[in-house]
Order: structure tokens, then C-alpha cells, then sequence
């Protein structure tokens, strides 16, 4: 554990909780506006990604920033020995319009693999937060993912896919169990790293929706499989990149939702 790493944990928790009086503030209030790539954006991400990574930038100047939110849009390298990728408001559409499964998503990444995640869960309130080495932490509370065998009442995390020739991959998750749609993919994968959810698969979500999340998995005994090529380690952060693939849960769960989807 270097004093590096635990220096940018502290920092990140800090970062992250100093933005949730503005977030709880302006929830369900703010105006939003459509980007050009479908998705929703409201001032509120723009001023907690300015916000957290000002904070960041003064401690840690020789890091590399990279959030939703980033007004360049040509692919970035990733170059630096540490990098931090932000998603400022994971469920835009849901904050917006007043439900509260939506979250602010923060990665600390070594050498472009994601290592550290801290996640605000704004429906409960709550700090998720761990990676390999640390264990995960939901609240104080120290958390696993579900280690119940899947099962008819199991229960996973989907989003319907926007590709149309991804439908029976759905199709198979959907036939073999019980579905939660939440809004946020990063609630998705968190919820399966503190064993709420037992699995999740997503099929149009971008790396920034998920690195904070992949850490907490990791380190709770589960696995994050992608379907449509590997993303890990980063090696560029491309606003306009594809649609990640992946499917998550237990070792046990991972292998019977690839035998759902077929993949």
C-alpha cells in the first residue's frame, strides 16, 4: 500500500463529500440540456466536475483529469502514472427529473487500471467505496458481493440495449431472472459489489460509468466481464467511444449470465 495511493484515497473521499450539499441541493431542480450525443447534462455535472477536479488538480498537479464533462473532445492519451475519471453525475436523466438513483463516480487509476473507486449513492445518502487491498465499504460497513448460487430469484441489474441485434442477449437475462432498471449504471455495479444486486449487464455504457465501480467489484470477490473487447488498462479516454458490453456478479453468477447471453 503506498503512501501515493492512500494520499489520493483521503483526497478522493474529501473531494467527493464536499459536493454532495450542492448535488442533494439541486436535485430535481436544475434545468437540463441534450448533448449531441444523446445524453442529458444540467450545470450541476459541469460545476462538480470543476469543482472536484480543482480540489484534485492542486494536490496533485503531475495527475491526469478526465471526466464526462471534459471540454476537449479529441481522444486523450493516458499517460500519467496516476489518472482520475470522474463521471459527475452518473443518472443524469434520473437527477434531473427528481428520482434519486444517481450518484457522483470517482476512480483512481494506476497506470490506467482502475484501483480505487468512491461512489456517492445519493438515494441512501451513503459513501461506497473500496478496491483490491482495501476491501469495500458501504458506509462504515464492510460489504461482499452475493455469494447465493443464481437462482429464479435472483436479482440483476439490465438496461435495455439501444443496438437492436443485442435483444437476445437480453432476452436470455431476462427469461432466467428477476430485473432491476435503476437509471445509473454505476449504482448497478456498485450494488453488486455491496450484495444488493447479484448481477448486473449493460450494454451502451461508457468507461467513465464504470471505473469507479470496477475496483469495488474486484475487492469484493466479484468479476466484471466485457463482451465487446477489452477496455482495461486505459490507454486513451475518448468521449465519442463505443458502447461498452459487460456483464458482473459473483464467479458463480458471471458464468451463468454468459450462458444466458450466449457469449
Amino acid at each position: 500500500m503506498s503512501a501515493e495511493l492512500t494520499s489520493r484515497i483521503a483526497a478522493a473521499k474529501r473531494a467527493v463529500l464536499a459536493q454532495t450539499e450542492l448535488l442533494q441541493k439541486e436535485f430535481g431542480r436544475v434545468e437540463s440540456k441534450w448533448k449531441s450525443d444523446g445524453t442529458r447534462v444540467t450545470a450541476i455535472d459541469i460545476a462538480i466536475s470543476e469543482n472536484i477536479f480543482r480540489e484534485l488538480r492542486g494536490q496533485f498537479p503531475e495527475d491526469q483529469f478526465l471526466s464526462e464533462e471534459l471540454a476537449e473532445t479529441k481522444p486523450i492519451t493516458v499517460s500519467a502514472a496516476f489518472v482520475w475519471v470522474l463521471d459527475p453525475i452518473d443518472g443524469t436523466n434520473n437527477f434531473a427529473l427528481g428520482i434519486p438513483a444517481c450518484a457522483i463516480s470517482l476512480a483512481i487509476c494506476a497506470r490506467g487500471e482502475p484501483v480505487y473507486g468512491v461512489v456517492y449513492d445519493l438515494s441512501r445518502r451513503t459513501l461506497i467505496h473500496g478496491g483490491p487491498g482495501f476491501g469495500v465499504f458501504d458506509g462504515e460497513r464492510a460489504v461482499r458481493v452475493s455469494t447465493t448460487p443464481p437462482n429464479k430469484e435472483s436479482i440483476v441489474g439490465l438496461h435495455s440495449p439501444n443496438d437492436k441485434s443485442l435483444i437476445p442477449m437480453a432476452a436470455g437475462v431476462l427469461a432466467q431472472f428477476k430485473i432491476r432498471g435503476l437509471g445509473s449504471a454505476t449504482l448497478h455495479l456498485a450494488y453488486v459489489a455491496t450484495g444488493v444486486l447479484d448481477g448486473c449487464v449493460d450494454f451502451n455504457v461508457k468507461i467513465w460509468d464504470l471505473a469507479a465501480a470496477i475496483p469495488l467489484v474486484r475487492a469484493a470477490g466479484g468479476e466484471v466481464h466485457f463482451v465487446n473487447g477489452e477496455q482495461l488498462p486505459m490507454h486513451q479516454f475518448d468521449l465519442k467511444m463505443k458502447g461498452i458490453v459487460y456483464l458482473a456478479g459473483s464467479p458463480a453468477m458471471c458464468a451463468r449470465l454468459r450462458e444466458a447471453m450466449k457469449v
